[in-house]
């Protein structure tokens, strides 16, 4: 099949998370399935902008990415050279794909995939979310899926969502959709020693200092750290590594938090990481702790389990299925109290760790690797294209 992947931002564009690795993985894997896969994307990278070839193919992994200027209105992606490629080529395309809502780039797509009649299928990417919505920019997300989305996605042959909990957020909205389908989101499966190597001096020195808990996301109120940094009084003899870029300036609120609590010397704020300082910090964390408010999936769950490193999530994140299922890991309440004394009693008992661990990487290797998912999406493909 020849396949078009439709997504706001793209590699190098790292500072906006999971999605990021998220299409890029399946891409990747669709790729080795032998499909000819192409992204259209832009190359917004925050306010500057990825240093990147523009409107020409560009080779990453087998995928034929074609990154387009978006010089105004850059908070919704605008490009008007995009849409002129997307109204001439989209005809050549067995399916079209489309990553996030609320944002010009998927709207466009969409516009033009139905004037061709071009099967489209929508990713919400965690964006269809009531009580986000709710919290943030209310008034002109409601308006948008009013006039826009709504449109959009009961016209799209199907919705692919990466979990349960993703897929009952959406159900809220009480669409007239064609098709909600499930399929979860994968990991890159690494060599144990391949990065090892080339890990900086910075990340050694933190992981030099005695065992830690180790939260990896992007820096918000989203990600529950409020929950977790008070937690950490109702742990014993651990210190906590917080890694993630940090574009709101919501660490001070942070480390003003970890004081109130006691905590302070026990906190670090690693920055972003990437490549091994990231694979490094996973593979030596007693625990990868995700505590988020809301996660339609957590990427960050499967590339711990990846290198065999136990998991304690929050229910509101979508991998939680994952966790609960392979056993590679815990559930536990938000609350600080019982989310540390959950993870207390966990550290307890480093033998349950080291068998959870095993069993979260005997999983992903079997059915979470991207080149597994990227079979599971193109047999739904094929029911359209």
């Amino acid at each position: 099949m020849r396949i078009l992947h439709v997504v706001p931002s793209y590699i190098p564009a790292y500072r906006y998370g999971g999605p990021i690795r998220s299409v890029h993985g399946l891409c990747k894997g669709l790729v080795g399935r032998g499909h000819e896969v192409h992204v259209f994307t832009t190359n917004v990278d925050g306010d500057e902008n990825s240093k990147v070839s523009l409107e020409q193919p560009v080779d990453l992994d087998g995928v034929k990415v074609r990154y387009f200027p978006s010089r105004h209105l850059r908070r919704l992606y605008y490009s008007p050279s995009m849409g002129r490629t997307l109204n001439h080529e989209i005809k050549n395309f067995d399916l079209v794909h489309l990553h996030s809502i609320f944002l010009w780039p998927t709207w466009t797509a969409a516009r033009a995939a139905r004037r061709e009649n071009i099967p489209y299928i929508v990713t919400p990417r965690g964006m269809l979310v009531k009580e986000l919505i709710r919290r943030k920019s209310r008034y002109w997300k409601t308006v948008w899926i009013n006039l826009i989305e709504k449109r959009n996605l009961e016209n799209a042959a199907a919705i692919h969502m990466t979990s349960r909990i993703e897929a009952d957020d959406l159900a809220q909205f009480g669409f007239n959709l064609k098709r909600v389908m499930i399929v979860s989101n994968g990991v890159d499966i690494q060599p144990e020693t391949s990065l090892e190597n080339n890990v900086s001096g910075q990340i050694r020195d933190m992981m030099g200092k005695g065992p830690y808990l180790l939260f990896i996301g992007r820096i918000n109120w989203k990600k529950g750290l409020d929950r977790l940094i008070p937690a950490l009084q109702y742990i014993q003899d651990i210190r906590l590594i917080v890694a993630g870029n940090d574009e709101e300036n919501y660490s001070p609120v942070l480390g003003t938090l970890a004081d109130q609590s006691g905590v302070k010397e026990r906190v670090t704020f690693a920055g972003s990481v990437l490549g091994p300082d990231k694979d490094a910090l996973l593979r030596h964390a007693t625990l990868l702790v995700l505590p988020s408010y809301s996660e339609n999936f957590g990427i960050v769950v499967l590339e711990a389990m990846a290198v065999g490193c136990p998991v304690v999530v929050t229910p509101e994140i979508g991998a939680s299925e994952i966790v609960i299922a392979e056993r590679a890991g815990v559930v536990l309440n938000g609350n600080p109290e019982e989310l540390g004394k959950g993870i207390n009693a966990l550290l307890a008992d480093p033998r349950q760790l080291k068998e959870m661990g095993e069993r979260g990487r005997r999983a992903v290797v079997e059915k979470h690797s991207w080149t597994a998912v990227a079979k599971q999406m193109e047999e739904v493909y094929r029911e359209f294209a």
